[in-house]
């Protein structure tokens, strides 16, 4: 599970490398390990337009980083269930740009062929929000496509199990069972409890008129059924049948054609080619998107360190990013060494924000924490 804190300070008189070396040497080894991992998280200068703008951007990009970490959720569900949930298979699947996850957000690089920096904020951020309702989109179309097809087949299946009583009987009947092509006659099939055979066989001769008298024969059984066979006269098919019923045995309807077994079995074959299609299919769409998506989520993070630095520290844009990964249980001390050391640093929208946290966080009736610096939570779970 990756879980990383990314942020950023005002470089404040110092080079990037050393505001950075300084976060690192405050979470450096305390005790037997250091307290997090810590990577340069490198920003472009994007181009920044009016303060007005990027304060309407800013509300924007929060909802447009919602939607972004759900779609990268739903593909890594997706790949999970295509995977039965093999975790190493999972993991060596779901890459981006031929990286691990936690390697790409560790050594994260603006894309500038794909998003132009010289391009207004509020372009990009369209166009990345463009492509995953496309990706969405498209996904859920496939996925809805597949899990069709593995209804079908599942539901064949289960034609083929249960009882005799409820089961298909097209691999169980043959052709000398029937009594066919008769202009008077026919067979009928039923399933008669295992305890109810004597009764069956004392009793099929009499429950109506015009039944051939020794003309059942059992065709097969499991645990709970036997199945019976009764030659009679057409015409009292359906008094039979009903008669039947009452006596708790289960007639069949059931009409042999000797096509049938193989129809079936050709219909079993082809939904299969067809899942083990669209299981390829998906899969592999799956991989191409969650690596297209995934760099799209880590790109509008970026765009909101971006604009939140500017609009807390001020033009022109001059502040170190970083990508943090605290270790397991170290999260509190990570923050109060991160407090401590910026805590100093107040930008300009430092009180603002602080007062905006203090008001939401007593109309949500919970706590939420101000930071000293510019903080965005990644997590995501493979």
């Amino acid at each position: 599970m990756g879980n990383y804190w990314l942020i950023s300070v005002p470089s404040a008189g110092s080079t990037k490398q050393e505001k950075l070396n300084l976060v690192k040497a405050a979470l450096a080894e305390h005790g037997a390990a250091p307290l997090a991992d810590v990577a340069p998280f490198v920003i472009p200068d994007l181009k920044v337009g009016t303060l007005d703008s990027l304060v309407l951007l800013s509300d924007d990009l929060a909802k447009v980083d919602t939607v972004a970490e759900a779609s990268v959720n739903k593909l890594i569900d997706t790949m999970k269930m295509l995977l039965n949930n093999d975790t190493n298979q999972v993991q060596s699947t779901l890459v981006v740009h031929d990286k691990s996850p936690d390697t790409y957000v560790k050594a994260f690089s603006w894309n500038t062929m794909k998003y132009r920096v010289d391009k207004p904020l509020r372009e990009t951020v369209e166009a990345i929000q463009q492509e995953v309702s496309h990706v969405d989109t498209m996904m859920k179309t496939r996925l809805s496509t597949y899990n069709q097809c593995k209804a079908n087949l599942t539901a064949l299946d289960r034609k083929m199990m249960g009882n005799l009583a409820v089961r298909s009987l097209v691999d169980v009947v043959k052709k000398e069972h029937f009594v066919l092509d008769s202009e008077y006659l026919t067979t009928l099939l039923v399933a008669v409890p295992r305890n109810s055979y004597k009764l069956w066989q004392d009793s099929y001769e009499r429950i109506t008129p015009m039944v051939v008298p020794r003309s059942s024969q059992k065709i097969s059984e499991d645990d709970e059924y036997g199945l019976f066979t009764v030659t009679l006269f057409q015409k009292v098919a359906d008094d039979f049948a009903a008669k039947c019923r009452e006596l708790k045995f289960t007639p069949r309807e059931h009409k042999f054609n000797e096509k049938d077994l193989e129809n079936s079995r050709k219909q079993r074959a082809d939904l299969m080619a067809m899942e083990k299609e669209q299981w390829s299919q998906l899969l592999r769409l799956t991989k191409t998107n969650f690596g297209e998506i995934f760099s799209c989520w880590l790109h509008i993070k970026a765009i909101r360190i971006f604009v939140e630095s500017v609009l807390r520290h001020g033009l022109p844009p001059d502040f170190m990013s970083a990508v943090i990964e605290p270790r397991a249980k170290q999260e509190k001390k990570v923050r109060d060494q991160l407090n401590a050391l910026f805590g100093e640093h107040r930008g300009k929208r430092d009180k603002q924000l602080e007062q905006e946290f203090e008001e939401m966080s007593l109309l949500a009736g919970v706590e939420k924490e101000f930071y000293a610096y510019v903080n965005f939570p990644l997590a995501f779970n493979i």
